[in-house]
Order: C-alpha cells, then sequence, then structure tokens
C-alpha cells in the first residue's frame, strides 16, 4: 500500500499547482489533495475549516476576510457573498462567471482562487492572501498621492503580464482600476476582481461596463469592441499613477464622457517623456491603433524604470 506521502506526491503531479505562488497555499494545496475526503477535485469545504481574523474589506455583496486554514494555520483571504443580496441585485450570473474564469487563471500577477464553497446563507471563496492590500491604498498614501517612475513602471509591467496571459485565454477584464489590484508582501501585483470580466472566444462584446473615469470610447459610444479596451485602462492606470488622479474626470458624468471621447488628453509638467510615450500609445480613440501589451512591456520607459 502507498503511504499517504507518495499518494500526496502522485496527485501533485497532476494537480498543476501554480506557478509562482507563496508557500503557504502551495501548502494549502498539498492538504487539499492529500485530504481523507478530497476526491482530487471536490473537497467538500466548509466555514468550519476556517478561523476568521479580521475584516478586510466590503464590498456591495458581502465582506472579505482574512482567514487561518486550521490544520496547516496557512492565511488565505476569504470572500463571503450573501446569496439574498445577489439574488436581489440579479448577479447570479455574474457571480458564477467570476468565480468560473477566476479558478482557471493561473499567473504570478493574478490572484489565485484556489476553492469555493456554499451553505443556506452565504458563498465563499478562498483566495490567496496578498498581505498589503490594495493598491489603492498605497497609492492614497504615498508622497502626493501619486507613485514615482520606478513604481509605476514596474506596477503597470506586472498588470500587462497579467492582462496579456488573459488574453490568451480569450478572458476581457474590463475593469482595471488601482482598487482593483492588490499587493503581496514582497511588493508584487496581483489583478483582483474578475467581476466585470467576460470569457469570449471572439474577444468581441457590446456592454458596457467598469468604472467611468477608466471606459474606453468604444464603450462611452455603445460600439462593439474587443480586448483592446483592456489595453485602453492600462493607459488610464499608468496615467493615474504618475498624476494621482485619472486624466479625464470631469464635473459630471457627462462630461466625462465628452472628455473620453475627444481624447482631453493633459500631462503635468513633471510627466517625463517616456512616460507620456507610452500613455499617448496605449490612450487612443481606434482601438486598433493602440499598443499591444508585449510592447507595453518591451517599451524603453518600463524596461529602464521596472
Amino acid at each position: 500500500m502507498p503511504t499517504t506521502e507518495e499518494l500526496v506526491e502522485k496527485h501533485l503531479k497532476t494537480v498543476k499547482i501554480p506557478s509562482g505562488l507563496e508557500k503557504p497555499t502551495q501548502e494549502l494545496v498539498r492538504r487539499m489533495i492529500s485530504h481523507p475526503g478530497f476526491n482530487h477535485s471536490n473537497y467538500k469545504w466548509s466555514l468550519n475549516d476556517f478561523e476568521l481574523g479580521k475584516r478586510m474589506g466590503r464590498g456591495k455583496f458581502g465582506r472579505v476576510f482574512m482567514a487561518r486554514e486550521r490544520r496547516t494555520g496557512f492565511i488565505v483571504a476569504l470572500k463571503t457573498l450573501v446569496k439574498r443580496e445577489i439574488v436581489k441585485g440579479r448577479v447570479e450570473r455574474l457571480i458564477m462567471r467570476e468565480i468560473e474564469i477566476q479558478s482557471h487563471l493561473k499567473h504570478p500577477n493574478i490572484l489565485q482562487l484556489l476553492a469555493w464553497f456554499h451553505d443556506s446563507h452565504r458563498i465563499y471563496l478562498i483566495l490567496e492572501f496578498a498581505g498589503k492590500g490594495e493598491l489603492y491604498a498605497h497609492l492614497k498614501a504615498a508622497p502626493n498621492g501619486r507613485f514615482d517612475e520606478h513604481l509605476s513602471a514596474k506596477y503597470v509591467y506586472q498588470v500587462a503580464d497579467a492582462l496579456e496571459y488573459c488574453h490568451q485565454n480569450h478572458v476581457i477584464h474590463r475593469d482595471i482600476k488601482p482598487e482593483n489590484l492588490l499587493l503581496t508582501i514582497t511588493g508584487d501585483v496581483k489583478l483582483a476582481d474578475f467581476g466585470w470580466s467576460v470569457h469570449s472566444p471572439s474577444l468581441k462584446r457590446n456592454t458596457m461596463c467598469g468604472t467611468l473615469d477608466y471606459l474606453p470610447p468604444e464603450m462611452v459610444e455603445g460600439r462593439h469592441y474587443r480586448h483592446h479596451v483592456d489595453n485602453w485602462c492600462l493607459g488610464i492606470l499608468c496615467y493615474e499613477f504618475l498624476h494621482g488622479f485619472p486624466p479625464f474626470e470631469g464635473k459630471d458624468q457627462e462630461d466625462t464622457y465628452k472628455r473620453i471621447r475627444t481624447r482631453d488628453l493633459h500631462y503635468s509638467d513633471f510627466i517625463t517623456p517616456g512616460a507620456r510615450d507610452l500613455i499617448s500609445k496605449l490612450v487612443v480613440i481606434n482601438s486598433e491603433k493602440r499598443i499591444s501589451l508585449e510592447q507595453v512591456m518591451n517599451h524603453p520607459w518600463i524596461q529602464k524604470n521596472k
């Protein structure tokens, strides 16, 4: 009879553990597949498997807690979603799509969804723990409320790498912004919150979604769009990193829409030519003329500063 450890090693060869994950996450996966009740893909988790810690965030449909997995002692983030509120908001399909998409994405700069379970009142998502929290909070706490070129280039490179992986797997994120980026203890970005993401083999959609200041012109004008919407958002993100605010903020929604449609783009004097060049090549009205994510990662300003 093979030992438990031999069975674990056998299962590890067939269950892919995402590269780039920290050891605690790998050990949690080990615990999952070595548990006597685990059937290789559908271990029956329950809330009793975790000790809940401090609340890390609150959303429209639930909360996120730091949690300790009882048997291993390793830390995860536990996202709780209230079923009643999901039904009231008519977002059942949205939530299930988020779970389906994020559970299949395995990249060092994408927050890993390890597993999920539910009870009569809530849905629980077991997520990789990003110890430094939302990047938005770090941006607001930075000197003058903005990042320097080195941090900005590093973060833009990592987000571009994550998005390139998403697009290769026919996923459009559609809601890139500092609030949806998390930081690990080592200071690396994790792309999170796939609530507006979509898996589309044709990479062609027409739904308006996302965040007002980040909407690309094709969405504002109700046109069909493809994965290039994420490239536009990456340019807006880079601008906000360097300025501390997005470029098209208006006095109201219509004013913001107007500034987006006309690409009313202005830079502060301290923004260097290299940064302006990158942003200007991403924030382009004609989506087909936006530079690729590979070109972003190889852009001279990124390579110089990351």
